[in-house]
């Protein structure tokens, strides 16, 4: 025998598990190497990943395992060179000790970059301190001790309001600049501050209480020494540890899944609360582990868990499990191999293949059985929390249009104080008076606007969430109701959304027979006669005449082919059915098309009693029981739009490739044919979803062959999907057998016609972005109305040239009311070559249909229509894929369908149907908007007018910065005077809901923002200065001997003044409204007797105070009032028209 030189194998025993070491020359045949596969699985975890070893093996340790294996000593300690180790150790040995620190400094750098790690089955007495992962903690607090009162002022002084009113504040404990009572200008603040800071401490003690619940939770792990289990919290548990999950139990980390209850290995997990979805997943244990007898046989397995480093996919992990010996449930010696010098050798390590299929990640539920894991990630490390993403903050286009209002008065604010200060010629410290005068004016930029708006904001919310006609609807982010009011663009996803996502099998094609609805009773009988019909056909067959016979051999030849595609659909697919404590029978699958095939399969008589991962049990109509070992299954993406199977027929031995699909993949896999397309088209314009079914049958050598090319790339580390496809699209994709062609319907949700058409005569324009094909979007487009009746449809699809994408847009640009229908793969070439000039003409067009769109090209739709147009952006979906469009949008409207919850838990409103958008829009928001509007620019009017008055004052005093109001009176303006009439302007309404809704076009008017606009805050100001100016210099053309009847008289004029304002302004009455006119009045006349010091109750009391009072609020009010009654006869507002 060829003499080969191998690297010895050696055990450290200071790690608890082998070590490995090859060189890169091939094996001789003879058996004395390893294989290249699983060298080069063990080179690539240990060698190119730069592995993390769990028990802090040292770095410089770890980096020799494939180097020749000078680090290591010899197991016997004589230090001797082993003649076939590779040659040139002394060399190396030299020059390791010349670079020994580099190497140092060069590891720890790596394992600064590198996160993943593997993990030893079996104990290590002396392994070294474990390597630090995160610890196993929940934590959703914001705030601990230390940082809430830095954070939340932090948060509150980033708003120019709060900060503005700080500095105000702070300027009162310089006497220079006091101008009145400190806690005048201290108590609003304070009070917004601590309101603030209360519900951030108690939000944040909720959620403390929460995490502390899931850290707290108990778990069974197995003693790594003893074996014996015990009950530790979840924040207690390690990377390492092994845990026992029973049925209904939530997975506290990201585990490998050693071993389950059921002898086939699986188990079903419910993932709700981390994708959304609602169907439950398949979960597959490791082969080795699975076959162990009991737990604490995993404790004594020379094995190891290599995992990658966390990544936020949960559809995706790259890991392996290498055994080092047999099981010790088999009892098996370790076969050992020898050297030329009968060295015993330890045996090549078995390696197996870990992907997501073997994971339970973290916030999933066992949903049954029990099982056992091995925690591989824990805490900030697991999917859950990687996935956790805290969404930018949405601010409202209200919010920012106040903030730029805020400034302007701010520049008045600072203009007028230094005009004072002007025309008094800078005397004395002018630069002292202009800082009074600033804190004097300071109520033009009320503290209370925030207040308001804030406490209307939930008022709005409370209205949406307990509206009896729109039950299930849950506000999510109850900043952004005004929003609602202000939409121009709807992005909506279309299945699920606009469809019920509920599926019914409606037809079958297979090239020359076709069946419909109503003929599946046809296709039972065939189905029976293929099944039980074939022995007596036979029998019959030689008594018939010759033209007999050619009918019965051509039914026979029907009944195949009916045969070939049911036993096809019945077999390639994903669901599983569970039986409920009722005894009932259910289907879980994760795409509803599957679990409508697979009832249509049972429908005609061909039912799915049992699958696992490895068997298929079917039954007859007869009671004929077929069953099939599935070897091989490759699952739907979106990616490959296609899903397929291997699997042996257990009677027969036949193995078969069954495979089904989208047409515009599969049209590239079957076997040449001349009906297809054309079919699929036809389906599609009937608006069903299309799946094309074929097969392949496999030799035994063709299945081998693909066997072992399949497994040998699923063991790589790197690139190990692309191998696998590759390997699937070589030697099973290729010229299948057509079987036939599924259409399945979508039903539409209730109301979407009269929905979207309400909505286009609001003014918004709709664009549906949905995965489907072009054929199918196009009918679900006219059959819910998106499309008007006669309006011209324009396809644009496989477009490959700029010169075509410019043709394109030439043609739109001249026929702007067609309705546009584009593929996704034209609309990344339009976004790509003419981004601007596309979203300029599209966004003009009144309807848009995407079709084979990515989720991120729905995200960068939505992102691209508001940066263009700034105008407001609704993006509403259902499902997972459709989070990011509902992030990336200026409003997000979620609904809670078969898809599960994500949309629905990322939406800033969550709905149950796309009908209740209307409802949502049209009264919700129309009325949030209008309100909101109203009360923003009342509150600002409430401190203009008072800053008129005190410049008034001013400038007659000889241009004195002293305060006309202190102490109480200010403080009581602000809240006790005026707050509960001004606030009531949220319940206020120009219309009733049936007419808003009756006269969609009321909504069009409203996007304009003429509610809230620069004209409108002018005309506002200008109010404010004539009202305090008539109130303060009436005031003072009525003087009175002493200065307190002045404060009196002007006080009394302008709280009556703003509660005729208040009533002038409501279109509807409110039961409470009048309630707040009428107690704030009681209570104004009541303080007045408890403040001496600025009423004089003998002065009040008499006649000459009534009728003062009374000529200040008619010159102030009254003028106002005519103004509005001319107003409504010229030019009425359209709301007023239909009252």
């Amino acid at each position: 025998m060829t003499e080969i030189r191998l690297n010895t194998l050696r055990r450290k025993t200071e790690t608890g598990y082998a070590r490995l070491q090859t060189d890169d020359r091939e094996d001789d045949g003879h058996g004395n190497g390893m294989s290249r596969t699983v060298a080069a699985a063990i080179a690539g975890a240990r060698n190119r990943r730069g592995r993390r070893e769990y028990g802090d093996v040292e770095e410089e340790e770890a980096a020799g395992l494939l180097d020749g294996g000078e680090r290591y000593r010899d197991e016997d300690g004589d230090g001797e060179d082993d003649e076939h180790r590779v040659g040139g150790e002394d060399e190396r040995r030299t020059g390791a000790t010349e670079t020994d620190s580099a190497s140092q400094h060069s590891s720890r750098r790596k394992k600064d970059k590198d996160r993943s790690r593997t993990i030893p089955l079996r104990p290590s007495p002396a392994a070294k301190a474990p390597v630090r992962y995160p610890p196993n903690v929940v934590l959703n607090q914001k705030y601990n001790v230390l940082t809430f009162l830095p954070l939340v002022l932090y948060e509150q002084f980033r708003f120019f309001f709060n900060l503005y009113f700080l500095l105000v504040a702070l300027s009162q404990f310089f006497p220079p600049l006091k101008t009145g009572f400190l806690v005048t200008y201290v108590a609003p603040l304070a009070f917004v501050l601590l309101v603030t800071m209360g519900k951030e401490a108690y939000d944040d003690y909720q959620r403390n209480l929460r995490d502390r619940e899931a850290n707290s939770a108990r778990y069974t792990v197995l003693d790594r020494v003893t074996g014996t289990p015990h009950t530790v919290a979840s924040s207690a548990l390690r990377v390492g540890d092994f845990v026992l999950l029973e049925k209904n139990q939530r997975v506290p980390a990201d585990l490998v899944l050693l071993r389950t209850s059921d002898a086939s290995g699986t188990c079903f997990i419910r993932t709700d609360q981390l994708d959304g979805e609602t169907d439950w997943k398949l979960r597959v244990a490791v082969p080795a582990t699975q076959k162990a007898h009991d737990e604490r046989a995993l404790l004594a397995m020379d094995a190891e868990v290599y995992a990658d480093e966390p990544i936020k996919d949960i559809h995706t992990f790259v890991g392996t499990f290498t055994l080092s010996a047999p099981s010790p449930s088999t009892g098996a010696a370790p076969p050992l191999v020898a050297t030329a010098d009968d060295v015993p050798l330890a045996p090549p390590p078995a390696v197996e293949p870990l992907s997501a299929e073997n994971m339970l990640w973290a916030n999933t539920v066992l949903a049954a059985g029990s099982a056992v894991g091995l925690v591989v990630y824990t805490g900030a490390e697991t999917r859950a929390v990687l996935n956790t993403s805290h969404p930018q903050t949405k601010v409202g286009l209200l919010d920012q249009e106040i903030n730029s209002l805020a400034k302007i008065l701010c520049a008045v604010t600072f203009a007028l104080s230094l005009a004072l200060v002007a025309l008094n010629g800078f005397r004395g410290l002018w630069y002292i008076y202009v800082f009074r005068f600033l804190i004097l004016f300071s109520s033009i930029i009320p503290i209370s606007l925030r207040v308001n708006l804030d406490m209307g904001k939930t008022v709005y919310a409370h209205h949406i969430q307990h509206d009896r006609e729109i039950p299930g609807t849950i506000v999510r982010t109850s900043t952004l109701p005004e929003e609602l009011g202000r939409i121009e663009y709807l992005l909506s996803d279309k299945t699920g959304t606009l469809t019920q996502n509920e599926m019914e099998m409606k037809k079958l094609h297979m090239g020359t027979m076709s069946f419909g609805a109503d003929s599946m009773d046809e296709v039972a009988l065939q189905l029976a006669a293929s099944f039980g019909g074939a022995e007596s056909s036979h029998a019959r067959a030689n008594s018939l005449s010759t033209g007999v016979q050619l009918a019965t051999r051509g039914r026979r030849d029907m009944s195949a082919r009916v045969h070939d595609v049911v036993l096809g659909l019945a077999l390639c697919h994903n669901v599983t059915p569970v039986t409920n404590d009722d005894g009932s029978v259910t289907y879980q699958a994760s795409s509803p098309d599957e679990v409508a095939i697979v009832k249509w399969t049972e429908s005609i008589g061909l039912r799915l009693t049992f699958r696992d991962r490895t068997r298929i049990e079917l039954r007859t109509s007869s009671g004929l029981t077929l069953s099939y070992t599935v070897l091989e299954l490759f699952p739907f993406t979106s990616e490959s739009k296609r899903m397929g199977i291997v699997v042996r027929d257990d009677i027969t031995g036949d193995v078969t490739f069954y495979q089904k699909g989208a047409d515009v993949v599969m049209g590239k896999i079957v076997q040449r044919n001349d009906w297809l397309e054309e079919e699929t088209a036809n389906m599609a314009r009937e608006g069903l979803r299309t799946l094309v079914m074929a097969r392949r049958r496999l030799a035994p050598a063709a299945y081998a062959a693909f066997e072992t090319a399949y497994h040998a790339a699923s063991v790589q580390l790197e690139g190990r999907s692309e191998a696998m496809a590759a390997v699937v699209a070589q030697l099973l994709e290729r010229d299948l057998e057509l079987l036939g062609l599924t259409g399945v319907e979508d039903k539409l949700q209730d109301d979407v016609r009269s929905t979207l058409e309400l909505l286009r005569n609001a003014g918004v324009r709709i664009w549906m972005l949905t995965g489907d094909k072009i054929e199918t979007a196009t009918v679900i487009a006219i059959s819910t109305k998106l499309v008007a009746r006669n309006q011209y449809i324009h396809q644009v699809a496989k477009l490959k040239t700029g010169e075509q994408v410019r043709n394109e847009l030439d043609f739109l640009q001249n026929k702007l009311d067609c309705c546009l229908v584009i593929d996704g793969e034209s609309l990344q070439l339009c976004l790509t070559l003419f981004k601007n000039e596309f979203i300029e003409i599209t966004t003009k067009l009144s309807a848009v249909v995407a079709c084979r769109c990515s989720p991120t090209q729905k995200a960068d739709v939505a992102r691209l229509i508001r940066s263009y147009t700034r105008k407001r952006v609704c993006c509403i979906g259902d499902g997972g894929n459709d989070v990011s469009m509902i992030q990336a949008a200026d409003v997000g409207v979620g609904i809670v369908g078969k898809e599960g919850m994500q949309a629905s838990l990322a939406a800033d409103f969550s709905v149950t149907q796309f009908s209740y958008l209307t409802k949502l829009l049209l009264w919700h928001g129309r009325n949030s908007y209008r309100r909101s509007a109203k009360l923003a620019q009342f509150v600002i009017h409430r401190g203009l007018i008072i800053s008129v008055m005190q410049a008034v004052f001013s400038s007659i005093f000889y241009f004195a910065p002293i305060a006309l109001y202190q102490g109480w009176l200010m403080v009581g303006y602000a809240t006790l005077y005026t707050m509960a009439p001004v606030f009531s302007l949220v319940l206020d309404r120009d219309v009733s809901e049936d007419v808003a809704l009756l006269y969609p076009e009321l909504y069009k008017e409203l996007t304009k923002g003429r509610a809230l606009s620069y004209k409108t805050f002018f005309i506002w100001l200008m109010i404010s200065v004539y009202q305090g100016a008539a109130i303060m210099i009436i005031s003072l053309v009525l003087f009175e001997t002493e200065f307190l009847n002045i404060v009196a008289i002007s006080f009394t004029a302008l709280i009556l003044n703003e509660l005729i304002m208040v009533a002038l302004e409501v279109t509807i009455w409110h039961y409470y409204m009048v309630i707040s006119e009428i107690v704030t009045l009681l209570i104004y006349a009541v303080s007045m007797a408890f403040l001496p010091e600025y009423f004089d109750l003998s002065f009040v009391l008499s006649t000459r105070f009534v009728w003062k009072v009374a000529v200040i609020v008619a010159i102030s009010a009254l003028p106002l009032w005519i103004i509005k009654l001319v107003r409504a006869r010229i030019a009425p507002a359209a709301s007023s028209k239909l009252l």
